[in-house]
């Protein structure tokens, strides 16, 4: 899917896996692609790195470049590839590198309060 464009938020992103708050920011970046939901970027310094452990999994997206995961483990639970980032996103996704983004359907993602 083609990146249509990338936003700063310019809202409280909280995300929680099972009740426990694994990130939290105020400098998001929304990136917009054609038939997918917005997906909110997070800078890793406002996750909980204690809690992510890397996996060996990568993808590839001809719009963003290669993508690697990572896993969540809350209260004994492991969440595998939960979380993603583009270490060296392609020019035009550039303002997603250094940030990260958690599966919208696999996490409580709000913004300003309000569910995502």
């Amino acid at each position: 899917m083609p990146v249509e464009r990338i936003t700063t938020a310019d809202s409280h992103v909280v995300v929680e896996i099972d009740g426990t708050v694994v990130a939290d920011t105020t400098d998001a970046r929304v990136l917009f692609e054609t038939n997918l939901p917005p997906r909110y970027y997070i800078p890793l310094g406002d996750v909980r790195s204690e809690l992510l452990t890397p996996t060996d999994t990568s993808t590839h997206c001809p719009y963003k470049g290669d993508a690697h995961y990572w896993t969540v483990m809350v209260d004994g639970t492991s969440h595998t590839d939960i979380v993603w980032s583009y270490g060296d996103p392609i020019p035009e996704s550039a303002d997603i590198k250094g940030f990260v983004s958690f599966y919208p359907d696999r996490v409580t993602l709000t913004v300003d309060g309000i569910a995502a």
